[in-house]
């Protein structure tokens, strides 16, 4: 007998039927003997349904009132789901993420978990209960009920999981596990049966929507086993886990994309001690993330050209922003680029392989794809290149690591060093 915490997003449950069919799944499982505390999203689109009603009432919704609202979206599937498995001959008990001891931050819209009192939870599993909680909430030492921001349900799970000391944690959604790019991209992309939790780090800040960012640190820092599963099959899916051996021998196991992001550039900085604090502490203290920075060379000498991306969103905001400071410290111009794309190749093989970066700018070479930037981490390679060019540099890379073959994931470009 194991103990198992489930999670099921929004599509899995978005309707009356698809809470059944989990039901039937989940009381299934329990059949086979193992404990179960199930984690639950919001129906698909009650999310943003709440959110349009907040903004209906007042056009800058109060944050604590606005946890309040959104909070019940996971309730009302919470309360349906038991209610669901309770037809079905077996005890079920729903429960908020105050009633589970869900501790959180003090920051609405985005609160951080800090710590969970398993008592509750425990309590209900020795009275051989499914416990079904709401992810994406908790409460704050003043009682307050807060929410953990897009994909919270996720890091619900895996923190459940961690607390309990449970056997794993089953991220279900409506994809069959995680690919080696986007299966809407490319046709060729191919499941895999394990990564790393750093690699699943990586390919979730890089853009992947399978897994939250959260989570995944979740389950890295306390070892928690994350299958992500499809709620719609019975595939075993992909394994989320610690790197292996095995692992490295795979010079590149994914590529992602993002859309999201703009480039902005300021020449001409004085290139002395102190410009750069200059230039991104406003940008910092406007709540503007910052990602990939390269400085270079200007024409004229003794000043220097600074290019970096921010979110799209925030690109208007931070084009001023850095107007404003360019004048401030005598600097050129400033222009910027908000139709750019980031197509990043992630794998653990790459600490102990060289070459890598040579296939990928030759790949993209060959197909005319200029790059704007470029950044690296141990395990990752990511270019700025034009939007128009996103599906294609992601299918050309994919073909050039030949991460359609199986076993394998990709190509070794040399030996180790």
């Amino acid at each position: 007998m194991a103990l198992v915490v489930q999670k099921y997003g929004g599509t899995s449950v978005a309707n009356v039927e698809r809470i059944r069919s989990v039901a039937r799944r989940v009381v299934d499982r329990k059949k086979s003997g193992d404990d179960l505390v199930v984690v639950l999203s919001a129906r698909a689109g009650d999310t943003d349904r709440l959110i349009a009603l907040a903004h209906e009432m007042s056009p800058n919704p109060d944050l604590r009132e606005l946890d309040v609202l959104l909070a019940t979206g996971e309730q009302v599937t919470i309360a349906l789901f038991s209610m669901a498995v309770k037809d079905m001959g077996y005890e079920a008990v729903s429960m908020t993420g105050y009633q589970a001891g869900i501790i959180t931050d003090h920051q609405y819209g985005h609160a951080r978990i800090s710590w969970i009192e398993t008592l509750p939870v425990m309590e209900k599993l020795r009275e051989g209960k499914i416990v079904v909680v709401a992810g994406f909430q908790g409460y704050d030492d003043e009682g307050n009920i807060t929410t953990l921001g897009r994909g919270g349900s996720d890091t619900t799970a895996v923190a459940l999981a961690a607390a309990l000391k449970a056997d794993a944690c089953e991220i279900y959604t409506d994809v069959e596990g995680v690919y080696t790019t986007d299966p809407n991209v490319y046709a060729k992309a191919r499941k895999l049966r394990r990564i790393s939790y750093e690699e699943m780090l990586e390919m979730a800040s890089m853009g992947a929507k399978v897994l939250h960012i959260r989570s995944v640190e979740f389950g890295m820092k306390y070892n928690v086993p994350i299958w992500v599963r499809s709620s719609f099959t019975d595939d075993p899916g992909t394994l989320v886990t610690q790197e292996d051996a095995d692992m490295e021998k795979v010079v590149v196991s994914g590529i992602t994309y993002s859309k999201k992001e703009a480039r902005v550039t300021v020449t001409d900085v004085p290139d002395v001690p102190g410009m750069a604090f200059k230039l991104f502490h406003p940008i910092a203290q406007a709540g503007i993330n910052v990602d990939m920075i390269i400085q270079g060379s200007s024409a004229v000498p003794g000043r220097a050209n600074i290019s970096f991306t921010v979110p799209k969103a925030d690109y208007e905001k931070t084009l001023a922003l850095a107007e404003q400071v360019s004048k401030e410290i005598g600097a050129g111009y400033v222009h910027g680029n908000p139709n750019i794309a980031k197509v990043s190749i992630i794998g653990v093989g790459m600490r102990s392989h060289t070459g890598v970066a040579s296939v990928m700018f030759g790949a993209l070479a060959k197909e005319n794809i200029n790059i704007h930037m470029i950044s690296t981490s141990e395990i990752k390679i990511s270019c700025v290149i034009d939007e128009k060019y996103t599906e294609l540099a992601v299918r050309v890379l994919h073909d050039a690591f030949e991460l359609h073959k199986d076993p394998g994931n990709g190509i070794r470009v040399s030996e180790e060093r």
